[in-house]
């Protein structure tokens, strides 16, 4: 027979009412409120006098509220659709994380998916499944779908898009001025004494990648530089399309001392290029990024680049969609600046004195 005294080997213990789930009637009567209160201030509703006393409660008793019970009374799922492109991409996986941080800190569950850069009308049905999910709003990040669709989509829920201007009823945006980030990038290297400046650009009639063009094209208008079209190669926001677009331009005879490339990615793979041709950066060739990854910080020389403040884009973006959704904000904690700015770093120098 199964021994069931505490403290011998192999007992079973009966751990009793003390340790078992707290209920919501156990956070009320420890914070001396009423249990309504509670639920009030879990949802966000009200800025209760007691709320320190009901988080001090939830906090001691461990207190996790029951979403599905909650969900299944209220028709609120405390769940957001996130859908971005390629898990392995550092920008679209450093604004998920600022996304899912903000999410996670209010409440609610992200539930994320990949378009993996598929046509518009895949991404459609990828954002259609998130639906089918019951979930409570969208945060679109980067993509395909054009602001139509969006708009279509987001009549059957609130949707925030990462990456552009687009704006209804139930549908909002938030970007920075790309097309400022293109000039700050390119001025840079005239101002540096550059005047053969190539660009590897992004994907064709992706929104950002047809504004930092037009930020290139700006700078080189603003000082009476003609712009030479056999430098402006296509690429398509990835390294393997950074190296292409390398390969074209040198192998092309071209002259040119800089390269503005449309995000880090290109970047890095345009500098393989150049490495494994001998080339020296910024000796020879000078290179600017788009975008600050992180490891654009860590590379030989560091990356001079573009910064985009990528993470607290997707925080932000939290935010307005709980705003769409009318929960009150519990996180009041200071996002951060959206501004872009321009990091000088070690892969940007005067060119060639034979150049100049």
């Amino acid at each position: 027979m199964t021994s069931t005294t505490k403290g011998r080997p192999g007992a079973l213990v009966n751990r009793g009412a003390s340790e078992q789930s707290s209920t919501l009637q156990d956070v009320a009567r420890l914070a001396g409120v009423s249990a309504s209160t509670v639920s009030r201030i879990l949802n966000g509703h009200v800025d209760s006098p007691r709320r320190e006393a009901v988080d001090a409660a939830i906090k001691k008793l461990r207190f996790k509220p029951n979403l599905v019970a909650k969900s299944l009374r209220s028709g609120v799922s405390m769940a957001i659709g996130v859908l971005t492109q390629d898990f392995d991409n550092p920008y679209a996986s450093r604004a998920a994380k600022g996304v899912e941080d903000e999410l996670m800190s209010g409440g609610y569950t992200p539930i994320v998916i990949s378009g993996h850069w598929n046509r518009a009308a895949d991404e459609t049905d990828r954002v259609r499944l998130l639906m089918s999910r019951k979930i409570d709003g969208i945060v679109v990040i980067g993509g395909r779908l054009s602001n139509e669709q969006l708009l279509d989509l987001s009549e059957q829920q609130p949707i925030v898009v990462i990456g552009r201007e687009c704006h209804g009823p139930r549908l909002r945006s938030l970007d920075v001025d790309q097309r400022q980030g293109g000039y700050m990038a390119t001025r840079h290297l005239i101002e540096l004494g550059h005047r053969r400046i190539a660009h590897i650009s992004g994907i064709e009639y992706q929104p950002d990648a047809t504004a930092r063009m037009q930020g290139y094209m700006d700078a080189h208008r603003d000082v009476g530089l003609p712009v030479d079209q056999r430098l402006i190669v296509r690429g398509d926001f990835s390294e393997v399309g950074g190296m292409q677009a390398m390969q074209t331009l040198l192998d092309s005879g071209i002259g040119l001392t800089a390269v503005f490339a449309a995000n880090d990615q290109s970047l890095n793979g345009a500098r393989l290029v150049l490495f494994n041709r001998g080339i020296d950066v910024p000796g020879q060739v000078s290179l600017v990024g788009f975008d600050g990854l992180p490891a654009s910080e860590y590379s030989v020389p560091p990356t001079t680049t573009v910064r985009q403040p990528i993470y607290e884009m997707g925080c932000t973006a939290a935010r307005e969609l709980l705003r769409l959704l009318g929960v009150k904000q519990l996180n009041d904690t200071p996002i951060g600046s959206l501004e872009l700015r321009l990091l000088v770093r070690g892969t940007t120098a005067p060119p060639p004195h034979s150049a100049a």
